[in-house]
């Protein structure tokens, strides 16, 4: 006998006849084709491979973009770090409710996507950015795919990158001449400055490192935790501190020589964080706002604080340091790492010099 669901009935004329639905009209009401057999087997048989055909373009009308979005934010929240779940209901929030929000899902189109996205290009946000936004709309049109068969329209879209500028870096003259300047003016953000330059650390990784993450026995520092600064909604932003952005990233680094003897200089309470001298968090923006200021009074070419981390790369290998052990070191997930410098000179910083006197290992 047939189950109650199926949509499965014996017809007056003897025949059996079964319905699948391939699509809703305007109104909501469901379109539906039928498949026909001498009994109920075999229209059950002829119906379940048509379910499956027909299930990928099929989405229930009242089903709005905004709705599948607030469901799939509600299942990532639980699977992402905080960091990557702000950034994901940013770009949703300010880009693609806007404009898809209140839309039925099965009403998206190719045309309508591509118009966004030249939008937002026009409104002069980079390839790389507006790629980024796309991929989050991608991310989620395949979860509707899988948890409930949705067509996804965004299978095909893709972007145009941009090629990456060139990162602009400091010569190894001016290295040397920014490690003077901290050095002759030492205080907590220029230690702070000089670790990122010694060991390749992140700006939110410096912000996050305290006393007690140093080992002065072994002249090891271990990276446990970074802070950031994320959004909280409705324009609204929060510091937080969690732990590094990828397994990788929870790492030890080797502390050459010189450093370590600054750092015994100005060691503190264990618990206190190193770049605010307190239990008080130091966010990066302030300690780039402050990176800035120290370039302009050593009379140095403004560059990003990352550059610091690039800096050390390009040091370590021009000093033929091992490739997987430098990539251990700056907390990479993988060895290929390419590295962009605006100087091809060979002249190198005095940095190298205490590199080489440090045992650089892996300790992971």
């Amino acid at each position: 006998m047939p189950r109650k669901g199926e949509n499965i009935y014996k017809r007056r004329d003897g025949r059996w006849e079964g319905r699948y639905i391939i699509g809703y009209s305007e109104s909501g009401k469901a379109k539906y084709r039928s498949v026909y057999g001498h009994n109920y087997t075999e229209v059950k048989e002829k119906l379940l491979p048509m379910k499956i055909s027909s299930a990928s373009s099929i989405v229930p009308c009242h089903v709005t973009v905004a709705e599948l979005f607030e469901e799939w934010l509600s299942v990532v929240k639980l699977r992402v770090k905080p960091s990557t779940y702000a950034n994901y209901a940013m770009k949703v929030e300010k880009h693609i409710m806007p404009a898809f929000g209140g839309l039925r899902y099965d009403l998206l189109t190719m045309q309508m996507l591509n118009a966004f996205i030249e939008t937002k290009i026009n409104s002069g946000l980079s390839s790389k950015y507006v790629s980024d936004i796309i991929m989050v709309f991608k991310t989620m049109a395949k979860y509707a795919d899988k948890i409930y068969g949705f067509r996804n329209i965004l299978a095909n879209i893709s972007i145009m990158k941009e090629p990456k500028d060139e990162l602009l870096l400091l010569t190894p003259f001016h290295q040397r001449r920014l490690c003077g300047f901290l050095l002759n003016n030492l205080n907590k953000t220029t230690l702070c400055v000089l670790l990122s330059l010694y060991t390749g650390l992140r700006v939110g990784e410096v912000c996050g490192l305290k006393w007690g993450d140093i080992d002065f026995e072994r002249s090891i520092l271990t990276v446990k935790r970074t802070v950031q600064r994320i959004s909280a909604g409705s324009h609204m932003t929060r510091i937080i501190v969690d732990t590094p952005k990828s397994r990788a990233s929870s790492r030890y680094i080797p502390i050459p020589n010189t450093i370590m003897k600054l750092l015994r200089e100005s060691r503190s309470n264990n618990n206190h964080y190193i770049l605010s001298g307190s239990e008080k968090i130091m966010e990066p923006r302030t300690l780039q706002r402050r990176f800035q200021e120290i370039l302009k009074k050593a009379g140095l070419p403004s560059v990003n604080y990352h550059c610091l981390r690039h800096m050390f790369a390009t040091n370590c290998l021009q000093a033929g340091f091992d490739i997987k052990t430098l990539s251990e070191i700056l907390g990479h997930s993988n060895i290929i790492y390419l590295i962009k410098s605006s100087s091809k000179s060979d002249e190198l910083c005095s940095l190298q010099s205490f590199l080489l006197n440090a045992k650089i290992r892996s300790f992971i």
